[in-house]
């Protein structure tokens, strides 16, 4: 799925630069279309940001840009473009972190901003329109985050925690404060973490950025919280909210853990690859009728899953597929640019061939959205290895339906596949616009391969079994209510 649906992007804190940016590339799967980073002193708040990931731009050279008797906090981000411009040229106008202030210098694919007033990195997504004390005139991006940073700008941290509706992970270090602060939506609609490194905290969007890091993970972020992080590495955190207003609130990214998460990460307090694991089973149980000679999976999400199924089944599990990019690729701007990237992306393992060719094949997948990647795949199953059959077996349902109130589903939060997405899984007019539902028939017939989904009952059945009730999700995108 991971040309289709793509990362929300990842934040960290952290107090010496050489931890700031190996955190980042241990996030580098949330997004990598650029990267920056913010080095905040007593007196000055600097930003470097650079086109592509992390490692693109030398550790050694960061550390001549920010020497480190200068600054005691830096705060970093990896993105991926779920809003904003996507033309390459634009990426890094866009780039996080965004600023007030300061002196800008371009230097192509990279660029400083010296001595801002503000700064601020973001996971998630907000609907500007609510930010009704922003002078539009003066955003000079189309992104959220930039809106953010002026609305915190007229009214501060807290009223913009108490009135922003929307998606938000996100850290505002300004000169005008001692701390660096450090806030999730009230919802928890986006992830974050604690820890400790020495005798210092740090955050981070997933807590493997931070034990991957040598550090200890402490806590997940509690929603409508502002932690204030001090210039020796302490913190205050100030909740605005009671406990009983968070419940009603909560609606927690449900693809946090059925894609995006790193499968060593703990959201939550719930680890993802148990998770993931318990997906595979339940997808098992819905798929029981299912006659097939082996079980596989198209890398890399679905392979904890995989494994769970193929136990569950007592269906032998082999590897088929190999992605000549480690990292996941990344949405193109076009769906020519998607299919060119799938193609030259996922290919069959040569040794598998004869164990598959002639064999009844179910290939575990994540989501099926516009079925960019499910085309792929039967052609590699049925015209290149030959097998008798093919099925795809999702388990996560299917994404972009028209819901109960006849509204036309995709993701408003921060994951890229927007309501006039071309969603498989529905119909459209003459005009393009939504008409209906496709029925999984239909499904199949476009995919040009048997699909299976898990029910939405089954996914709601996992998250109870790890201790999230399902009325605590996001599930929007699936069909269900709007979580602000």
């Amino acid at each position: 799925m991971s040309e289709i649906i793509d990362h929300k992007c990842g934040i960290v804190l952290a107090y010496t630069l050489h931890d700031a940016y190996n955190m980042m590339a241990e996030l580098q799967h949330r997004g990598r279309e650029a990267a920056g980073i913010a080095a905040i002193g007593p007196d000055r708040i600097d930003v470097l940001k650079w086109i592509g990931r992390v490692r693109d731009f030398d550790r050694g050279d960061l550390h001549r840009i920010f020497p480190g008797k200068e600054y005691h906090v830096f705060m970093g981000h990896v993105r991926y473009a779920t809003k904003g411009r996507k033309n390459p040229q634009e990426i890094l106008f866009d780039a996080h972190p965004h600023v007030i202030g300061g002196t800008v210098i371009n230097h192509g694919a990279h660029q400083l901003i010296l001595n801002c007033e503000m700064a601020m990195v973001h996971n998630g997504q907000v609907d500007v329109s609510s930010l009704e004390q922003i002078v539009k005139e003066n955003l000079r991006t189309g992104c959220d985050t930039e809106a953010l940073l002026q609305y915190y700008a007229e009214v501060g941290e807290r009223e913009l925690v108490r009135t922003v509706p929307g998606s938000y992970t996100l850290i505002i270090a300004d000169q005008k404060k001692r701390d660096v602060m450090v806030i999730r939506d009230p919802s928890g609609n986006r992830p974050g973490f604690i820890g400790r490194k020495g005798e210092k905290h740090c955050a981070a969007s997933e807590s493997i950025a931070i034990f991957k890091n040598g550090g200890t993970s402490i806590s997940d972020l509690v929603p409508g919280t502002i932690y204030y992080f001090d210039p020796h590495g302490f913190i205050e955190d100030k909740p605005l909210f009671p406990p009983s207003t968070l419940r009603e609130k909560k609606a927690h990214c449900m693809f946090e853990f059925l894609y995006l998460a790193h499968p060593d990460s703990v959201i939550d307090g719930v680890s993802v690859h148990a998770f993931r694991t318990f997906l595979g089973e339940e997808l098992a149980k819905e798929c029981s009728d299912l006659n097939v000679d082996i079980i596989t999976y198209v890398p890399r999400s679905p392979e904890i899953a995989a494994a769970s199924f193929a136990r569950a089944s007592g269906i032998p599990a082999v590897d088929v597929f190999y992605k000549t990019d480690g990292q996941r690729s990344f949405m193109g701007l076009t769906q020519d640019e998607r299919q060119k990237a799938i193609d030259s992306n996922l290919y069959l393992i040569p040794s598998a061939i004869e164990q598959i060719r002639g064999k009844k094949v179910a290939v575990i997948e994540d989501s099926i959205v516009r079925g960019t990647v499910a085309r792929r795949v039967r052609d590699l199953l049925i015209i290149e290895a030959g097998v008798a059959e093919a099925t795809l077996c999702s388990y996560t349902p299917p994404i972009g339906i028209i819901g109960d109130d006849h509204i036309a589903r995709g993701c408003e939060y921060g994951v890229d596949m927007p309501s006039t997405d071309k969603f498989i899984a529905r119909i459209v007019d003459a005009d393009g616009k939504p008409n209906r539902n496709a029925t999984v028939d239909e499904i199949s017939q476009k995919a040009g391969m048997s699909v299976r989904y898990l029910s939405t009952l089954g996914l709601a059945r996992v998250f109870e079994k790890v201790g999230l009730p399902f009325s605590g999700m996001c599930s929007y995108c699936i069909g269900g209510k709007k979580p602000f």
